[in-house]
């Protein structure tokens, strides 16, 4: 999920428990104009990044195209070759092996997966990707490398998660675009999910000059504000229905109890308040609850009453 800085805020208007799972996210920024050759060296980068994050445990390699799968595969079974044990990603027996590639229709799937790496992308054959997904979530191979498509499609366990790159090829426009970052978000959440593991790890690979904009939206957390005020007509209507707000006063202390006034007090210049002390507010809450009553009153909702003091009082229609 989005990071917050109002996160114990929402979770106490919300009376729900905050996670404790731990994730740690590590931003590396590569240089290079040119989107493929920066790809490509990003490859060893990856490649240690497994070593040191999950040497055991698995991976999973986000890359933005079919043909980029492929490519990052190959390239980290290159990297195992020159290491001391080139199947260190594979996890099961030789004759496992031989039932599995036999009912494995592609030839590049079939070459990785000898070394423990599986690719992932929709251009498969759906027995492929399923064989593929089965070996993964068994750990019989360690390592995945799929397209970002899996991030919202199949629950798969990962310790691990690299991104390698955050764009992609935009063919009406033919250029390169960034995801949207709830896509980015989505492929770190893969990492350490909570019914699978206690701890996830996620290694970001951006081009350089984007590595601040990374850091900043990572790193630093930002509100998550109240929208309640566009829907205030509804939930006030329905109060005064139950019984519960009969007048203004009442509106204004039901709105004291929302997560609205927890975000007033936190950040009142994103609600326009003119003053921002406790009679600013005060006074803000009073228009509010009062403009909302008024215009259910006129949409024939509820009938304003008056009242002996200033402040009228709210009646439902069918009382």
């Amino acid at each position: 999920s989005t990071p917050s800085q109002s996160a114990t805020s929402l979770a106490l208007a919300m009376a729900v428990d905050m996670p404790t799972n731990r994730m740690e996210v590590h931003i590396q920024g590569y240089e290079g104009k040119h989107y493929c050759p920066r790809m490509a060296t990003m490859n060893k980068p990856a490649f240690a990044a497994i070593l040191d994050y999950s040497s055991e445990q698995p991976a999973i390699v986000f890359v933005s195209s079919r043909r980029q799968t492929r490519l990052t595969a190959l390239d980290l079974i290159q990297h195992a070759a020159t290491s001391d044990n080139p199947y260190r990603f594979r996890h099961m027996s030789e004759d496992e092996l031989e039932i599995s590639l036999a009912q494995v229709k592609d030839a590049n799937v079939r070459h990785t997966l000898s070394f423990g790496i599986g690719l992932h992308h929709a251009g498969l054959a759906e027995g492929d990707r399923a064989i593929v997904e089965s070996l993964f979530e068994q750990c019989k191979i360690q390592v995945l490398v799929s397209t970002s498509t899996l991030a919202w499609g199949v629950n798969l366990p990962a310790h691990l998660v690299v991104i390698k790159g955050t764009e992609f090829y935009d063919a009406p426009t033919r250029r390169y675009v960034d995801f949207p970052i709830t896509d980015v978000l989505q492929m770190m959440g893969r990492a350490g999910r909570p019914q699978f593991d206690t701890v996830g790890i996620a290694v970001v690979m951006v081009h350089a000059p984007k590595k601040n904009f990374y850091k900043k939206f990572l790193y630093e957390p930002f509100p998550v504000e109240s929208s309640l005020a566009d829907a205030l007509h509804d939930h006030l209507n329905a109060e005064v229905a139950c019984g519960t707000i009969a007048r203004v006063g009442d509106a204004v202390d039901y709105l004291t109890w929302t997560y609205l006034f927890r975000r007033l007090l936190c950040n009142p210049s994103y609600y326009h308040l003119a003053q921002a002390d406790a009679d600013g507010i005060a006074a803000h809450l009073r228009e509010l609850a009062t403009s909302t009553l008024e215009d259910l009153a006129e949409a024939g909702c509820l009938e304003l009453l008056p009242a002996e003091s200033a402040e009228a009082a709210a009646a439902g229609v069918g009382d």
